[in-house]
């Protein structure tokens, strides 16, 4: 985690950045202009270095990446920007996915400036992708999440494998993972024990899966969904008929 002077660094500077920028007085600017705002993102809120660590017009394969970002000489992540004016579109994305699948690169994120779009590289055949995050500046009621997801790529998190771990925590809760571990034994054995200990009825395997499935498939209110409580399984005990509890030891 960032220590909270750098946390406070990176949320004034990202807010400095907005009010500068996407305040709606510029309408129209080439890419090479929405160069120079990530420049202040890559060297002025992420803490890169100049030169040493943020490599601009990285050639791959006799063509230029906009930025390569790299910490001790090992590529972390390149960077392709889009102009401020534009929307960010799929052959933008295949483009920043060539360029890390030529040059090895597991990460690329692909921005206009306003919109900010990580995306992990996946070295199958074929090669494809998949998005970690989606942020956009502009939009002010995600300025908290945005400072969260930027965090991830500040030059001291990245440094400790924060990537890694972003990575992990998003493969840990795919809705396909989860979905797998609803119907795994332990799951559907432990659901079963609590349902029959409640209810006082056997359930099989089939019965629970089958409302999994409803779970998954079928849209649910989340009003509608309320924790369940642990179900009592202690037998209450039983009080003869004109006797008392007897006292305690000692008289207490």
């Amino acid at each position: 985690m960032l220590t909270p002077k750098k946390k406070t660094k990176l949320q004034n500077d990202l807010k400095s950045y907005t009010k500068k920028y996407l305040n709606g007085k510029i309408k129209e600017l080439d890419e090479s202009g929405t160069r120079l705002m990530i420049n202040e993102i890559l060297t002025g809120a992420l803490g890169y270095a100049p030169i040493d660590e943020v490599k601009t017009e990285y050639m791959i394969k006799g063509t230029y990446a906009d930025y390569v970002v790299q910490l001790k000489g090992k590529r972390k992540f390149l960077v392709e920007v889009k102009a401020l004016s534009l929307d960010l579109l799929d052959k933008h994305l295949r483009q920043a996915i060539n360029y890390g699948a030529n040059e090895g690169i597991e990460w690329a994120l692909l921005t206009n400036g306003r919109v900010f779009e990580l995306y992990r590289i996946l070295f199958r055949q074929p090669i494809e992708s998949r998005q970690v995050f989606s942020i956009d500046l502009e939009d002010a009621t995600q300025f908290k999440k945005a400072l969260a997801q930027f965090e991830c790529l500040h030059r001291d998190e990245v440094a400790n494998d924060r990537l890694d771990h972003l990575w992990n925590k998003n493969c840990a809760l795919d809705p396909n993972y989860i979905a797998g571990l609803l119907y795994s034994p332990e799951v559907t054995n432990f659901i079963k024990r609590t349902l029959k200990a409640k209810f006082n009825t056997r359930f099989e395997d089939e019965d629970i899966h089958s409302s999994i499935s409803q779970i998954i498939y079928n849209e649910m209110s989340p009003e509608s969904v309320k924790p369940a409580k642990k179900a009592n399984t202690k037998t209450p005990s039983k009080k003869v008929k004109g006797k008392e509890d007897p006292a305690p030891l000692g008289g207490l």
